[in-house]
């Protein structure tokens, strides 16, 4: 339905019109979901991708004029990196008998667009509510995980989970040897691990890390998140390894710095 080059001329006209300073930029593939009316424009590195998105001005007029849902904007490499991770995620999920992962592994190395199965039942899980709280939910219902969820007393008022009295570091960095200590019958436990998949007694899963999907995706996957108690330190720490693994915009990394100053 679009064609890289009626993109390009697009993104061209935008700028001049806007003032912009049209720099040379490159394009490697449109990708249109016609059922979800989205369109995906895969640039070919992230300089090309900052010339698209335009401090978001050139990318929300092209939706504007396009008149489609949603415009993502992805590098090659970015899709490169998703793979590896995914390839790395299979084979965990394959050795640790985690069959009910595999086919959102699978669906994931097609993304984009995003077409998962719909959610079964398939394991009793245990999930600790970090930073990105809504997500996790949202992970564990489309796996079909039974789960017990635990989060840092008065960090999420407006979810429902079982308050434990831990450090108020834990709401972006949770204690694995903590987590272990609560499992009974589960098989598994989601968090924002500092890695993608562990086995240790029990598998743990940070199911960003392991499906790599960024922090821009999850928000309009499942919402975004806000704990009400935590430390500044702690966020900026938070914040800055995950621009650096290329998980976070810096652009959102600078907006939720900003909003946890203010608190």
């Amino acid at each position: 339905m679009f064609s890289k080059e009626e993109i390009e001329e697009l993104v061209i006209q935008i700028r001049r019109e806007h003032g912009l300073p049209v720099t040379p930029f490159e394009i490697d593939e449109v990708r249109y979901d016609r059922e979800e009316d989205k369109l995906f424009i895969i640039a070919h590195d992230r300089t090309d991708k900052s010339v698209i998105i335009g401090s978001s001005l050139v990318i929300g007029k092209l939706k504007e004029i396009l008149g489609v849902k949603m415009v993502s904007v992805y590098t090659t490499l970015d899709l490169i990196l998703k793979r590896m991770q995914l390839e790395r995620s299979l084979n965990f999920a394959e050795e640790h008998g985690l069959d009910f992962l595999i086919p959102f592994i699978k669906a994931e190395f097609n993304f984009p667009p995003r077409k998962w199965p719909n959610p079964k039942k398939s394991t009793k899980g245990i999930v600790f509510l970090t930073f990105n709280a809504k997500a996790l939910l949202g992970f564990a219902n489309a796996f079909g995980i039974e789960s017990q969820v635990y989060g840092v007393r008065y960090s999420f008022p407006k979810l429902s989970f079982i308050p434990v009295d831990r450090s108020i570091r834990e709401v972006f960095f949770p204690s694995e040897e903590f987590l272990k200590s609560l499992v009974k019958d589960e098989e598994i436990i989601l968090s924002e691990f500092a890695f993608p998949a562990r086995f240790d007694k029990v598998v743990l899963i940070n199911p960003i890390r392991f499906l790599r999907i960024g922090y821009f995706e999850l928000k309009y996957l499942f919402g975004e998140s806000r704990p009400a108690v935590f430390n500044k330190a702690d966020l900026l720490d938070y914040v800055v390894k995950m621009i650096s693994e290329g998980l976070m915009e810096a652009t959102d990394g600078a907006r939720i710095i900003r909003w946890g100053w203010k608190r």
